[in-house]
């Protein structure tokens, strides 16, 4: 038996907990955060990346032998910016689908085994991303691949989660499930405020001397966007295999390092086998010549759920598919895709928003001429000077949401509140989209878009703790623990959903129409959430 492995857990027994207990629980979950912050970060990194790829020029040789200021050449660079677009999204479909097989690593393959063997994995994508943004030629394959791979991170969420509870008693789960999935949460507004720092200068090595510029960073910073975190990645792997541990209550055929990675290895190769899939299906194929480009996400996205279903219930280990299908068993349960909807609407935004933020911003106060997509407004924001605080309110306020759903007893009234401001802001922003069109100076409304964005982060935050703290009280304590998995898998894909909307209507020269849509979606959560748990016809109350 491996030193890391502990038989005999018990945290509920008070003094297990205070004589050893309390100990090994917080040296697990102090390795288990700055891992989880660096999986987000790598996972939402593509956010930044591309407005960043849009300012040195990356067209991925889409507009070579094209004359510039041609009518063919604009068309191109329109191609070029909607596939700038598709990178977050790829990102975004892989990290919520490697979700799925990571809601049950942990019983499958111990807690040390998979938390330093999936981050281990994040220098894959930082690598290899590194390796594409240190030649502007580099071709949209390799970016699409390496956007692919940093699904890791976003995969990495529901293991870390599922781990982190086996460690701390009932009584304190609220405490270490917020501190890992809040502070891991940061990991995304860290990395939009380091990336424009550290490519400012040479870190990393690159070309000799700055063969293009971009409001001052010289080229051979670029990489170090992707560089940056590979020794942060290498002392997190180690941390994480030295100083955590795998227990028998969440693995109960605890297995030595070998098995345990294997097993590890395997489960994600499912999932990235589903993603590599959706991806292929989203950028692959002709939709646009048969007049489906706009439908394309929506075959793409079940086709790749019921792929991973499929493969994790036939093409796993034996000694796991009864226990898989008794967590299937939640799928035939409405109130399990009720509560996936309205927490899709919370996560799914504010996941979604922070991958486009950065570059929405870019297109609509920077890149302002229709007519001449290479034109920069000289007197644009500075947009990456702001840009991180909307994830990390989002972030920070996720407790908040379910502090005060425990206050007034319901998260459900919480829940309707946040989701009526969320309307509110999206209209909002749309709105100021609208203005900033129209403008000669669309810097002068910068600030009213930038406030009800955040207030859009702000919302979904609160949403989000508000969400998560009705479903304990709408399911058995069996069923609670697959929703809760099931639920923040699929609103992971509002990473892959909302990139691919603002693209297409950012093409089509109508960001607002995005909002729109999103705000109506808002909406029908919002009659949900009513029609079920808060009216005279409501099925719980006030859950």
């Amino acid at each position: 038996m491996s030193k890391f492995n502990i038989s005999g857990w018990n945290v509920e027994d008070e003094a297990f907990w205070k004589s050893e207990g309390s100990a090994i629980a917080t040296r697990n979950l102090w390795t288990s955060i700055p891992a989880l912050l660096l999986s987000f970060a790598i996972w939402v990194m593509w956010g930044v990346l591309i407005k960043y790829m849009k300012e040195f020029g990356f067209n991925f040789g889409l507009s070579d032998g094209i004359e510039e200021g041609t009518a063919a050449y604009t068309a191109v660079l329109k191609e070029v910016n909607n596939l700038y677009y598709t990178l977050p999204a790829i990102a975004g479909l892989a990290g919520a689908t490697l979700r799925l097989p990571n809601s049950f690593l942990i019983s499958l393959g111990g807690g040390r085994n998979v938390i330093f063997t999936t981050t281990a994995l994040l220098l894959i994508p930082a690598i290899g991303t590194g390796i594409a943004l240190s030649d502007v030629n580099s071709p949209y394959l390799l970016f699409a691949s390496m956007a692919l791979l940093s699904g890791f991170g976003g995969g990495n969420f529901a293991s870390s989660m599922s781990n982190i509870s086996f460690f701390f008693p009932k009584k304190i789960q609220g405490y270490c499930l917020g501190m890992n999935a809040g502070l891991g949460n940061l990991g995304v507004g860290i990395m939009q405020k380091l990336i424009p720092i550290v490519i400012t200068f040479s870190l990393f090595g690159g070309t000799a001397g700055a063969i293009a510029t971009a409001k001052g960073a010289p080229f051979e910073g670029l990489q170090n966007a992707a560089w940056v975190w590979v020794p942060m990645i290498l002392l997190s792997t180690i941390a994480a295999f030295h100083n955590m541990n795998c227990v028998d209550t969440g693995t109960p055929s605890l297995p030595n390092t070998t098995t345990g990675v294997g097993k590890t290895l395997y489960m994600v190769l499912l999932g990235l086998i589903a993603a590599s899939v959706g991806a292929y299906l989203l950028v692959g194929m002709p939709w646009d010549n048969w007049g489906m480009q706009g439908a394309a996400m929506w075959i793409v996205l079940p086709v790749v759920v019921i792929l991973t279903v499929l493969l994790m219930k036939h093409a796993t280990p034996g000694e796991i598919k009864e226990n898989l299908n008794k967590q299937f068993s939640i799928l035939g349960d409405k109130h399990n895709w009720i509560m996936t909807i309205i927490y899709t609407m919370t996560f799914g935004s504010f996941i979604g928003y922070s991958m486009v933020f950065p570059k929405l911003s870019q297109d609509i106060f920077v890149y302002t001429n229709p007519a001449d997509l290479s034109w920069a407004n000289p007197n644009s924001p500075n947009i990456m000077l702001w840009a991180f605080l909307g994830p990390v309110i989002g972030a920070l306020v996720r407790p908040l949401g379910g502090i005060i759903s425990d206050r007034v007893n319901s998260g459900a009234k919480v829940t309707m509140w946040s989701t009526i401001f969320q309307i509110i802001a999206a209209l909002a922003v749309a709105y100021f989209v609208i203005q900033a069109k129209v403008s000669d100076t669309p810097e002068d409304f910068w600030w009213p878009f930038f406030g009800a964005f955040m207030v859009l982060f702000l919302t979904t935050g609160i949403g989000n703790g508000s969400t998560f703290r009705s479903i304990p009280y709408i399911f058995s304590k069996e069923k609670a623990g697959p929703v809760l998995g099931w639920t923040s898998a699929i609103a992971a894909y509002g990473a892959f959903i909302i990139p691919i909307v603002f693209g297409e209507q950012v093409k089509a020269g109508h960001a607002e129409y995005a909002l729109y849509g999103f705000a109506v979606y808002y909406l029908i959560c919002l009659i949900l959430n009513w029609w079920y748990y808060q009216g005279p016809k409501r099925e719980f109350d006030n859950p």
